[in-house]
């Protein structure tokens, strides 16, 4: 099949002609994401004799729907050889077959290798028992993969387009709105506009991941705070917080007056023992000043009650905390002040590849929602991203506080 025929807009022809192994599409509604999906499957189904393609959506309905019977229609018929309704199933004159199946029944996804599949509203599958059932039949013959779907907050589709944008040759994707795709015209887009709550908008016609909430942290910016930066050497910077699963911390250095965050680290089902261990580990022989959470003070973490603080300076570090815990407004409005500041400065770089959790967190904290809809000015500790955000919140309150003279509030913890 020509590409010049299959009529695709020039989102979809980039996303069909980037040779990734791995492509992720989160688009807007009416993007044609389906229509490409089924396009990708003829044409990976004609690639080559005997291969072995299929189409997965959420549901058995949606399948029929979205993908069945677009491809009956769109496949051209001197191409195939038999046509399964009852199985969902295109037979090739090259031996090649496309079945279609449904995501709600993962165990039946199992099977003989693929050499393509395609995961279409891939938000509303549950990735464990999907990707592990996929993921095997996909080794098994070098197979690609496409995900296509609106976005759903900071799940799967959210990760999978991060993993595009990091680099890795293997994974690419793309974040468009409806408007990009230009198959909806200015006047349905504005109805929609004003037929939806704001949050949906962003989500359904902006691809947004947005929509579960207002971002705490909105001054953050991949394009902007997301830098290479590299260990300048000096003393290591470490903010921390005291939750047990996980233990978060983020190690950083000063650059002038930008704090440069080296690594964002999560240690599951730990304790402050253990972290102080590994930080030690990392870093043998250096100066190590940790800014933690002032609560740990007085929390009594260890079995013979000794405290936090003091389980870090026995370690060898030096505890830089405020005799009181700041507001949580003011922390909060010192990041992002430090991640964009009233002249356009962004004094928090943050290296992408090594600090994934806080760059998700950054991404995806937001405020709780109270009685209709209404944004609180409390952040939603239920997505368990608070943790890592407030480790760096706590370091940049303590070394680069941009308000107010860090020497009045702290003090050196010591033994």
């Amino acid at each position: 099949m020509s590409t010049a025929r299959l009529g695709l807009s020039l989102v979809q022809h980039r996303v069909f002609t980037t040779p990734a192994r791995f492509r992720t599409w989160i688009a807007g509604r009416r993007s044609g994401k389906s229509y490409l999906a089924v396009i990708e499957c003829i044409a990976a189904a004609l690639r080559r004799r005997r291969a072995m393609v299929r189409y997965i959506g959420p549901t058995l309905e949606q399948v029929r729907e979205l993908a069945w019977e677009p491809l009956k229609r769109i496949i051209p018929p001197q191409y195939v050889a038999v046509v399964n309704e009852s199985r969902l199933a295109v037979h090739l004159i090259n031996g090649s077959l496309i079945t279609l199946k449904s995501a709600d029944r993962p165990e039946r996804l199992r099977g003989p290798g693929l050499d393509f599949a395609v995961l279409d509203e891939f938000r509303w599958m549950d990735r464990n028992p999907v990707w592990e059932a996929v993921r095997p039949s996909l080794s098994d013959r070098g197979g690609r993969a496409l995900f296509i779907s609106t976005p759903y907050g900071m799940g799967w589709p959210y990760d999978n387009y991060v993993k595009g944008q990091e680099g890795d040759p293997e994974w690419a994707s793309w974040q468009t709105t409806t408007v990009e795709s230009g198959a909806l015209t200015d006047a349905e887009i504005n109805a929609a506009r004003g037929d939806l709550d704001p949050r949906s908008f962003r989500q359904e016609y902006e691809a947004s991941f947005e929509s579960l909430g207002d971002r705490v942290y909105d001054y953050f910016d991949r394009r902007h705070n997301l830098a290479p930066v590299a260990d300048t050497g000096g003393d290591l910077l470490v903010g921390m917080d005291f939750n047990i699963n996980p233990m978060s911390w983020i190690e950083a250095v000063a650059v002038g007056d930008e704090c440069h965050v080296l690594a964002a680290l999560e240690l599951p089902v730990s304790n402050t023992e253990e972290v102080a261990q590994e930080i030690r580990r990392r870093h043998p022989g250096r100066r190590i000043i940790v800014c933690p959470d002032p609560s740990g003070r007085q929390r009594r973490s260890s079995a013979g009650g000794i405290t936090d603080f003091t389980i870090l300076t026995r370690a060898g570090f030096m505890v830089d905390a405020p005799n009181a815990a700041p507001g949580i407004v003011d922390r909060i409005n010192n990041t992002q002040a430090m991640l964009l500041n009233a002249d356009g400065r962004r004094r928090c770089k943050i290296h992408p590849a090594n600090c994934k959790p806080l760059v998700k967190a950054l991404d995806g904290l937001t405020y709780k929602r109270a009685a209709g809809d209404v944004s609180t000015r409390v952040p939603d500790k239920t997505s368990g991203l608070d943790h890592i955000a407030d480790a760096l919140g706590y370091l940049l309150w303590q070394r680069f506080n941009v308000s107010v003279n860090r020497q009045v509030r702290s003090f050196l913890f010591r033994i």
